[in-house]
């Protein structure tokens, strides 16, 4: 499974963005990543979650997970994720910062 996450916005407007192949990773990592878009229900997400209004100061979201057989992108705002979806999030945020874990920053 490869995965690109994107975080921009927010008070300071810092954009966090990277990439990451499950293949390159240790299986516990892999299998917990892979797990967490299971659980989010992710391949059946609209590619759109965002508000009726704009917030100044929200974190944007853009996610694309690709598997053998799909592909699925979504965008979204802090105030409109999904319960399911925040652990993915977290995860790919701590990641990303770290630069580690095989995941590449851009």
């Amino acid at each position: 499974m490869r995965i690109y996450f994107e975080r921009s916005g927010g008070f300071m407007g810092l954009r966090l963005a990277g990439t990451v192949d499950t293949d390159g990773l240790p299986a516990e990592d892999a299998d917990s990543l892979v797990e967490m878009v299971e659980s989010a229900d992710f391949f059946n997400l609209p590619a759109q979650l965002l508000p009726d209004t704009e917030g100044g100061d929200r974190f944007q979201y853009k996610l694309m997970v690709e598997d053998e057989a799909r592909r699925h992108s979504i965008e979204t705002d802090g105030s409109s994720v999904p319960a399911s979806l925040w652990p993915l999030l977290r995860r790919l945020t701590i990641l990303t910062r770290a630069g580690h874990g095989g995941f590449d920053t851009n």
